[in-house]
């Protein structure tokens, strides 16, 4: 059916195709190797922070209320009116309507 040099000639062509593929295909994974390092890294720390995340959780609260007191100053008549004012308007505002009915 073919004669016999182009089978030949074919053969080592096809020889030829699959060195220069197995070595790009080499060159590719080492490429990707040093890419990859730094989300190999970046990876790891995100998996730490996932194992750590509950135990953070239950720290944190604590934490967080011990900053709050040493942060903010004592508040005063006027920031507990300003803060707490609004509310028990409210409420008496509240309180007169149901008083009406």
């Amino acid at each position: 059916m073919y004669p016999e040099q182009n089978l030949t000639r074919l053969g080592l062509h096809k020889a030829t195709l699959r060195n220069r593929i197995a070595r790009r295909r080499a060159e590719c994974a080492g490429h990707a190797n040093g890419v990859l390092q730094p989300l190999e890294f970046v990876d790891r720390l995100l998996a730490l922070g996932r194992r750590i995340a509950p135990l953070a959780k239950l720290a944190l609260v604590p934490l967080g209320w011990l900053l709050m007191r040493r942060a903010t100053p004592r508040r005063g008549l006027v920031a507990n009116l300003l803060r707490w004012g609004p509310l028990a308007f409210g409420l008496l505002r509240n309180a007169a309507k149901v008083g009406r009915r």
